[in-house]
Order: structure tokens, then C-alpha cells, then sequence
């Protein structure tokens, strides 16, 4: 025979109504906040991926912006070197046509010299000062300059070269006979001048 079946505590069944319902909602609500969940972390990542594309962009024209830069750069160094190339050969050829231009009445001086046969010794050495007082304003206007330390002057190794070393009463290092002149053209030395220099008097 079966046993009876206890009666069901009408309380008791609204309540285990009442957590299943319960349970769904909560099963209702966990499952939209993982969809919410699920929804921010993808449009997180996908305004990660907008910055990190925006990044590349500017990365990008940047690089392209120094490379044309750098580009111009270089052409305009090389316009530099260009310019500065022909200003050396435009300033060698003409500074040899001024020096040129400058010595060219003294060879017609000295021509107009030889030509004259039957001149007194002293026509001929006033032709010769007039040649030379020429050719000193040729080296003037070329800025060539002489260098002709006198004596007691002091060795200038920079313009002078020294011949030889000789006791003398003068301080030792000081010049005592110029044997050739020096010159200098624009502060740079063509030649230097020749000299002999003192050793100091005798011990």
C-alpha cells in the first residue's frame, strides 16, 4: 500500500516559486551584465585600435614630412657647395686678371726702357725708379706686401726663415741681417724672408 502524501505547505510551495523566479532574474541580469561587460571591453578595444591607427598616421606623415625635409636639405647643401666652388674659380680668375691688369703698364715701362739706346746713366736709373714706384702700386692695389725685418728686429718664424745663427751683441733671437726680402700676399705667405739671426754675444 503507498504511503500517503503529506500535504504541501502552501507557503512552502510560494516560496520555491518565488526563488525560481528569483534565480531567473538573477540569471536574467548576470547574463546582461556580462553583455554589458562584453560590450565596453569591445568598444574599448576598438577605440584602441582608432588610437593606435590615429598614432600610425601621424607617425607616418611625419616621417614622410623630415624626409622631405632632409631632402631639401641636401639640395640646398649642395647648391651651398656649388655656389661656394664657383665663387673660389670666379675669384681666382679675376684676382690673376686685376694682378695682371696691375703689371702690364710695368712691361710697357720697361720696353718703352730698352728701346731708348742713347739715354744718360741718369735717365736710365730715374726710367728704373719710375718702373719700380709702378710696380710697388701693382703689388699695393693686389695686397702684396714686402717683409723685410731690419736689424734687432725679433725672429718671426710665421715670415721669416733663418739662414744661419751668428754671435752677435744683439739678444739672442733677434735679426741681424736681412739676405731676402718676403712677401705676403692677403696676410698669407708667398715667401718668406731670409735672414740671419743672433745666437747672443760670446759666452
Amino acid at each position: 500500500m503507498p504511503a500517503p502524501k503529506e500535504p504541501v505547505d502552501p507557503k512552502q510551495q510560494d516560496a520555491s516559486v518565488d526563488t525560481s523566479e528569483h534565480l531567473e532574474v538573477n540569471d536574467a541580469q548576470g547574463a546582461s551584465d556580462n553583455s554589458d561587460i562584453d560590450q565596453t571591453q569591445a568598444q574599448e578595444q576598438l577605440a584602441a585600435e582608432e588610437d593606435w591607427a590615429t598614432l600610425l598616421s601621424e607617425s607616418q606623415a611625419k616621417v614622410a614630412q623630415y624626409h622631405e625635409e632632409l631632402l631639401r636639405a641636401k639640395a640646398e647643401v649642395e647648391n651651398i657647395r656649388r655656389r661656394a666652388q664657383e665663387d673660389v674659380a670666379k675669384a681666382r680668375k679675376f684676382g690673376t686678371e686685376s694682378f695682371a691688369e696691375s703689371l702690364i703698364p710695368v712691361r710697357d715701362s720697361l720696353e718703352a726702357a730698352l728701346a731708348l739706346t742713347d739715354q744718360t746713366a741718369q735717365a736710365w736709373k730715374e726710367g728704373v725708379e719710375a718702373t719700380l714706384r709702378q710696380l710697388n702700386t701693382a703689388f699695393e692695389r693686389n695686397l702684396l706686401k714686402e717683409v723685410a725685418p731690419v736689424e734687432g728686429d725679433k725672429f718671426d718664424p710665421h715670415v721669416h726663415q733663418a739662414i744661419s745663427s751668428v754671435h752677435s751683441e744683439l739678444p739672442e733671437g733677434a735679426v741681424v741681417q736681412l739676405l731676402q726680402k718676403g712677401y705676403t700676399i692677403a696676410d698669407r705667405v708667398l715667401r718668406p724672408a731670409l735672414v740671419m739671426v743672433s745666437s747672443g754675444p760670446h759666452s
